[in-house]
């Protein structure tokens, strides 16, 4: 199953299905138990505010990654926190049902907020000229060393090098874009391609290793407010760099730009390192 067809199956049920197929270790991909959350977060908005979702744009949203979710069941909360004038904030709860009872299995905080006048305007520079998609070298899939998921991405990688290849610098980046999906993006989309790529520390490694996120938060930028005009099949450039990382953690920042180089997101993820 593609992902808008699971994101579809998530905004009308509040107990979707996680599909096989999406697997990222012993854990489903994070960037899609987001996805299939935040559908919940945008219909709770919807009832606050009685608007079109693009009249209160995402600001932010931050993600915990309390427990493996597994393919199967998937119940999703949310609950409104304050809806002001300008402002709302969501709080959401993506759950499974374990022997001792429910277990939440993700956690997130929305903050949404609508355009206002100000005087300020810092911009953030393009992404760094990168090759044709096709002229950078593709992500092979391997079976056992690369996750389930990323069978549902075409990467192409421009900065850093492979996964578990000892590279000195802890930095990854280049073109994604989905496989199967099809007709416009939403920012459900965006969060699953903001979490596809590697860790960029997984590049430093030298020997297969699994990893983890932790915690996310990602800050949407006002060009994502016209992510709807994307389509599925369009290109996106991203690139992580390793901020600091010992004791099995890691602290990676990371950007994602529309292939016209309009910057879409920015990211910050804590991920567990078992290596």
């Amino acid at each position: 199953m593609n992902l808008s067809n699971i994101l579809q199956s998530a905004r009308s049920d509040e107990t979707a299905t996680i599909p096989v197929g999406w697997s990222q270790g012993r854990a489903t991909f994070g960037g899609l138990v987001a996805a299939m959350l935040y559908q919940r977060i945008e219909t709770a908005l919807q009832l606050a505010t009685g608007g079109p979702v693009a009249d209160t744009p995402l600001r932010s949203l931050t993600i915990s990654f309390v427990a493996p979710a597994e393919a199967g069941a998937l119940h999703t909360s949310a609950r409104v926190l304050r809806a002001g004038r300008s402002a709302v904030q969501i709080e959401a709860h993506a759950s499974q049902p374990q022997e001792n009872g429910e277990q939440v299995v993700t956690a997130a905080l929305a903050s949404f907020g609508k355009p206002r006048a100000s005087s300020i305007a810092v911009s953030n520079d393009a992404f760094p000229g990168l090759p044709a998609p096709d002229a950078c070298q593709p992500l092979p899939y391997i079976e056992g060393v690369v996750p389930e998921f990323t069978q549902h991405f075409d990467y192409r990688i421009g900065v850093g090098a492979l996964p578990f290849s000892g590279h000195h610098e802890g930095r990854i980046g280049g073109w994604v874009r989905f496989r199967e999906s099809s007709g416009p993006v939403t920012i459900a989309h965006l969060l699953a391609l903001i979490d596809a790529w590697p860790p960029a520390v997984l590049p430093m490694l030298k020997t297969v290793a699994p990893a983890s996120s932790l915690t996310w938060t990602v800050e949407l930028m006002p060009a994502a407010m016209a992510v709807a005009n994307a389509s599925c099949d369009d290109w996106w450039q991203y690139l992580a760099e390793v901020e600091q990382a010992e004791d099995g953690y890691a602290v990676i920042q990371a950007k994602l730009w529309n292939s016209r180089g309009e910057l879409m997101a920015l990211t910050r993820q804590t991920v567990t390192v078992f290596a």
